[in-house]
């Protein structure tokens, strides 16, 4: 069985956020199975492919090294990106049934274009700590899935060195799934219009480098707030950084990305046996 390893959101190597995909399954190996090989792979996600009747579709699970979750924008597009680029699919748009609803991909010029679900959160006061946790103090705050806070500049964002068990903490007690994101608007000038960073302590990840469903939340933020349906995204984590556009379509943020193909490799263990169990995805709930 083979994987591929892919950074997503990347113009070149070394850039946005390691995804693995396997080849796509005749079905669901279980649970366990794939969150060991996540583990055993510990970069940010790797992707699950399930084959259906239509070529054009698939099932598809993420997992971290920590757990499974219920959206992940960056493995989607390496998704995406290995069935295109590596097994040659020639569909003009491709399909994703997932745990957040049905997600589609469509290539476009020098990249992905792929569908989300917009998320609209809840802007609430600052919650008590989230400044000292951060090292900021923030402009303003929402809560969803995730906690969201509006940062006064680009350097700031780009500065942190946040308190992340504490902002676990915060997130989780104001219903969150222990994760946080930060983003400033920029000065323009030739910079993309907001940088932003992702402290993901919920999914066992301190900081992820490229995140999909981040901009979910974010893009129907700024959208109201700066009344456009366009913006450019870099997300500033440090050492690598990631790059996307993101734009409003009614009930959906259409995202656009790379993805680079850094290696393909070849499991000799440890894959699903003879008589494997077929399980259903767990259920996940307020992604």
């Amino acid at each position: 069985m083979r994987q591929w390893f892919i950074d997503a959101f990347a113009s070149g190597p070394f850039r946005g956020n390691p995804a693995a995909v396997l080849e796509p399954f005749a079905a669901w190996p279980t649970d366990s199975w794939m969150q060991s090989l996540a583990a055993e792979n510990n970069i940010g996600a790797t992707a699950f492919l399930l084959r259906t009747p239509d070529p054009a579709g698939f099932g598809l699970r993420w997992f971290t090294p920590a757990t499974e979750v219920p959206l992940c924008g960056h493995a989607t597009l390496a998704a995406a990106h290995m069935l295109f680029d590596e097994l040659g699919h020639e569909a003009a748009r491709l399909r994703f049934e997932t745990q957040a609803g049905a997600l589609e991909v469509r290539r476009e010029a020098g990249g992905y274009e792929m569908a989300l679900p917009a998320v609209t959160p809840r802007r609430i006061e600052t919650p008590p700590g989230l400044a000292r946790a951060l090292g900021a103090e923030p402009v303003a705050v929402w809560i969803g899935n995730y906690l969201v806070a509006l940062l006064d500049s680009a350097e700031t964002v780009r500065r942190l060195t946040p308190d992340i068990a504490r902002l676990e903490e915060i997130s989780r007690g104001l219903g969150g799934l222990g994760n946080v994101g930060v983003a400033a608007l920029t000065r323009g000038d030739g910079e993309p219009d907001v940088v932003d960073r992702f402290f993901a302590p919920g999914f066992g990840i301190p900081e992820d480098p490229a995140t999909g469903s981040l901009h979910c939340l974010l893009m129907p933020i700024l959208a109201e707030q700066l009344g456009v349906e366009t913006l450019t995204f870099h997300q500033a984590f440090p050492g690598r950084g990631a790059d996307l556009t993101a734009r409003m379509s009614g009930a959906s943020v259409l995202i656009t990305g790379q993805a680079v193909t850094m290696a393909e490799a070849v499991l000799r263990h440890g894959g699903p046996l003879p008589g494997f169990r077929i399980v259903p995805p767990s259920s996940l709930l307020n992604w």
